[in-house]
């Protein structure tokens, strides 16, 4: 489980992603201050990470990336922490379509090829 500091290549998640589920690497998305973490068995302890460095609950979102998928494609907005009603976003996906774009633009930043 890190931060991710350096941009990653979908080669090297591919190589994480083998390590723990196969084809699928879980990752937890900052919004706010445009950085991503990856690599754990669970969302929440991605997010748990995430909130010790200083990351407030709001702008964390969990998606799953598989990197053998093509384009955007890869990403999948689908994570237990997704549940936040009191945000209006009730199902683990990420309904609202702004947040999903700001979502997608810190991965671009994070994930490179």
């Amino acid at each position: 489980m890190k931060i991710i500091k350096d941009a990653l290549t979908r080669a090297e998640l591919n190589q994480a992603a083998d390590a723990l589920f196969g084809n699928m690497i879980k990752a937890v998305v900052d919004i706010d201050r445009k950085v991503m973490a990856v690599d754990a068995e669970l969302h929440s302890d991605i997010e748990a990470l995430l909130l010790e460095d200083g990351s407030n609950q709001k702008n964390l979102w969990g998606i799953n990336l598989y990197p053998e998928i093509p384009g955007n494609d890869f990403v999948e907005f689908d994570a237990m922490i997704n549940l936040k009603p009191s945000q209006g976003n009730r199902s683990r996906g990420v309904e609202d379509v702004k947040i999903q774009k700001e979502i997608m633009a810190v991965v671009e930043k994070w994930v490179k090829g």
